[in-house]
């Protein structure tokens, strides 16, 4: 299956304004790509890219005063089928883990795992561990949170999600990767494009924020918010929670004027 997917941002400056945007599809999708990805800045401006400490793809110019547009599109080959589930996979000790998978296990910014230790282990102590237990939090996530475009904060925290009751994407997988670190098992933030294929379309394609969870000796994705395999995930950016993957770092004030975002599945030239 080729599957197209792009976007376009509008910002607003109101003096010339450094800017690093992680909207790049991740080099891993690499090999699968098979048209270049094509950015384009209007009015056009200088531009590079760099690597971060993730392996994310950040792009740095300077934004002029007024309007700015970042256009980019591309096609990648996906396989048509969901996201794989492993059952029988394993938690491994905290002694046995890879260093590089120890700072998932860690707070961050929105995670704190420190107000929902003990809420973790009330809860899913008891549970089996291994991909049940990642299971269960999900299931516990997609019931505990009402999805709410309207009360959407870039701000709000695992625990304030937890206690407001309310979110959107970002706020389920923050909950659920906090739970799942509260309970010794790796988990990363992921954002990237979830189109529509295989489900309804129930509302504007969006970015879409899950996670990825260490289990058995590899990677997993979960998606607390759908709580569903998916087809055609599409892997931006990478991080230990939303404040390492912006869409947009901006070095001054910006308004942002407009965001949109495509995915979808395209015949073969």
């Amino acid at each position: 299956m080729l599957i197209r997917y792009g976007y376009e941002i509008t910002v607003t400056c109101p003096q010339d304004t450094p800017m690093v945007c992680l909207l790049a599809a991740h080099p891993e999708n690499e090999p699968a790509r098979r048209a270049l990805e094509t950015v384009i800045a209007t009015p056009p401006v200088p531009m590079r890219t760099y690597t971060d400490l993730f392996g994310n793809t950040c792009r740095r110019f300077v934004a002029p005063a007024g309007d700015f547009t970042l256009w980019g599109d591309g096609v990648i080959e996906n396989s048509g089928l969901p996201d794989v589930a492993e059952p029988l996979a394993q938690e491994i000790p905290v002694a046995d883990l890879p260093d590089d998978s120890l700072v998932y296990l860690m707070g961050s910014r929105y995670c704190e795992t420190d107000r929902l230790s003990q809420i973790a282990w009330d809860r899913f102590g008891g549970v089996s561990p291994g991909w049940g237990r990642v299971q269960a939090i999900c299931d516990y996530v997609k019931g505990h949170i009402r999805f709410d475009y309207l009360q959407a904060r870039s701000t709000r925290t695992a625990y304030e999600g937890w206690q407001e009751r309310v979110g959107v994407c970002r706020d389920y997988a923050h909950l659920a990767i906090a739970l799942c670190r509260c309970m010794n098992i790796p988990a990363r933030y992921v954002n990237g494009h979830l189109g529509d294929i295989g489900v309804p379309i129930l509302s504007p394609m969006d970015y879409s924020a899950w996670m990825e969870v260490y289990l058995g000796g590899r990677w997993w994705t979960f998606d607390p918010r759908n709580n569903v395999p998916r087809i055609g995930r599409i892997v931006v950016a990478r991080g230990r929670d939303a404040a390492d993957v912006p869409l947009i770092n901006s070095f001054g004030p910006h308004v942002l004027k407009g965001f949109r975002v495509w995915t979808y599945p395209v015949e073969a030239a």
